[in-house]
């Protein structure tokens, strides 16, 4: 058996571009030393996926009606300005998308979305110690966002078997959270 190599890019060229992605048409060389050809989306900002964590020991979600997919619920989240720490970032979009802030904060992982055609970093930070400060969040409307809601650890299942929590971000989001609360491994 052969080992495979690396990939290896030869030629590169953007085709598409706007403030939040850039679309390349790479040209490349496979593990196996076989020419392609990759189309690779490239997001400008890295994300942050807050796991927020109550009291009760409930996660919360929301209820968003995503343009590509449609809707479901997910953890909040969103894009970290630049230069900005995921924690910051997480900070404003608990409070821009559920109306929440927390008192501690955890950097719980890091992630890469859809790896395979994209170079979309992001950090999964968990957030407890949760306060209201507005009834739905201050960026709701704008955001697709129509609920949210706490939800019980044992619950989670459950909603994804039926198909309500679709989004592998937040799959990913959740799995990472269950591990720094040690509820997981």
């Amino acid at each position: 058996m052969t080992t495979p190599t690396r990939w290896r890019t030869t030629g590169s060229r953007e085709v598409y571009g706007n403030r939040w992605i850039t679309v390349t048409h790479d040209d490349v060389l496979g593990p196996d030393g076989e020419p392609g050809v990759y189309g690779v989306v490239t997001v400008r900002a890295p994300a942050v996926f807050v796991v927020a964590v109550d009291d009760e020991n409930r996660v919360v979600l929301v209820h968003v009606d995503r343009y590509t997919t449609g809707a479901g619920w997910e953890v909040p989240a969103g894009g970290c300005d630049p230069g900005e720490d995921p924690v910051t970032a997480g900070r404003r979009e608990l409070l821009e998308e559920a109306g929440l802030t927390a008192t501690r904060w955890q950097v719980a992982a890091g992630v890469e979305s859809l790896n395979g055609v994209c170079r979309a970093p992001g950090t999964v930070v968990l957030a407890q110690g949760l306060a209201v400060v507005h009834a739905q969040g201050t960026d709701a409307a704008a955001e697709g966002i129509t609920a949210v809601r706490r939800v019980e650890w044992s619950e989670l299942g459950a909603m994804i078997a039926a198909g309500e929590i679709r989004d592998g971000e937040t799959l990913a989001a959740l799995t990472a959270a269950a591990v720094a609360l040690g509820r997981w491994g």
